[in-house]
């Protein structure tokens, strides 16, 4: 049995690496670390730019990296542990994540800032340039 998806159209061509990402992300929709994404406007109402804040308590700048591969932007974070402290409880875990976003083409980071636990990064992507091209038909005798 063949699985319909929404590229499935013969109409779109070339989106087969944008639907395996997305069936890559779809398995991976792990929770953690909580996160927004906001639009953040100019002041007549324009929207400037994208910004994601991501919790991440506990973790340093030195835990943290961020790096864009290809159509994505990757963030991963791991904790070491520290083996000299004795717990009598401990509650709270030294994790490690790595959290995907999917960038449409032309997206750029901006900036990343650590600040009271929160990690932002500040995503734009600049108005394209509109192309039009005249295919030229040659006659085939």
């Amino acid at each position: 049995m063949t699985r319909m998806t929404p590229f499935s159209s013969p109409l779109f061509l070339g989106f087969e690496q944008m639907e395996k990402t997305i069936e890559r992300l779809a398995k991976s929709a792990d929770g953690y670390p909580p996160y927004n994404i906001e639009r953040i406007r100019d002041d007549d109402g324009t929207t400037v730019r994208l910004r994601i804040t991501l919790a991440v308590a506990g973790f340093q700048e030195s835990d943290l990296e961020v790096t864009t591969e290809e159509n994505q932007l990757i963030v991963r974070g791991q904790q070491s542990d520290e083996p000299e402290r004795d717990f009598i409880h401990r509650g709270i875990a030294a994790r490690q994540f790595q959290k995907n976003f999917v960038l449409a083409d032309g997206m750029r980071v901006l900036s990343a800032e650590l600040k009271n636990g929160l990690l932002s990064i500040d995503l734009d992507r600049p108005e394209p340039q509109r192309l039009v091209k005249k295919i030229d038909i040659r006659t085939v005798d």
